[in-house]
């Protein structure tokens, strides 16, 4: 009888996690077991959906005349992106990524305590730094966004029975190394394989 290897260890669940926003050119936290600090912003509260890691790729099929299966496909189109949802949308950090404006032009008056700022209809880019973190026991997962930028927002409800978000989605672009996401992670060692 064939014996199924399985280990639990090795799985896992987004149990817990966080994100963190700088500008670009700051580097990446050196283990996703460290606090991010400084210029790093954390992003606070993300919803119970968690942090969704996006693939959306295509490919070109080439089958030969007389086949009718491929013998060979070209990937044409590979992008990373990551959904999460923003409940603390006081945040400055929070609220800039969702407005596309400096955090320093969020500062309340200091009169009024009032924030004011307009969306503007022609929007520039807006490329930050990310940090995600999925935690879940002693594994941990760190994807590093050099070059990411918010290119999805979702509506916004305001509801006595719901909390209001801020659903972003972020697209990873390459750096100058032609690099989207570098992951550092902390992961249990897979056991030799044994043949029974």
């Amino acid at each position: 009888m064939v014996s199924i290897t399985r280990a639990a260890d090795l799985t896992t669940i987004g149990a817990n996690g966080g994100g963190w926003v700088s500008a670009t050119g700051t580097s990446a936290p050196e283990s996703p077991l460290i606090q991010p600090v400084s210029p790093w912003e954390p992003l606070g509260s993300i919803s119970d959906d968690g942090l969704t890691y996006g693939f959306d790729e295509d490919s070109q099929e080439f089958t030969p005349w007389g086949l009718t299966s491929p013998f060979r496909t070209q990937i044409t189109k590979s992008v990373r992106t990551f959904g999460l949802t923003l409940w603390e949308t006081s945040r400055v950090a929070v609220q800039s990524v969702m407005y596309r404006i400096p955090a320093g032009d969020l500062v309340p008056d200091e009169e009024s305590g009032l924030t004011a700022y307009a969306e503007t209809a022609s929007p520039v880019p807006d490329r930050r730094a990310w940090w995600f973190l999925v935690m879940d026991g002693d594994t941990a997962k760190g994807f590093y966004v050099p070059q990411g930028e918010v290119s999805d927002r979702s509506d916004v409800s305001f509801k006595q029975d719901e909390m209001s978000g801020y659903e972003i989605t972020v697209t990873a672009y390459p750096d100058e190394a032609g690099n989207t996401v570098y992951h550092t992670d902390k992961l249990p060692v897979t056991p030799e394989y044994s043949g029974s």
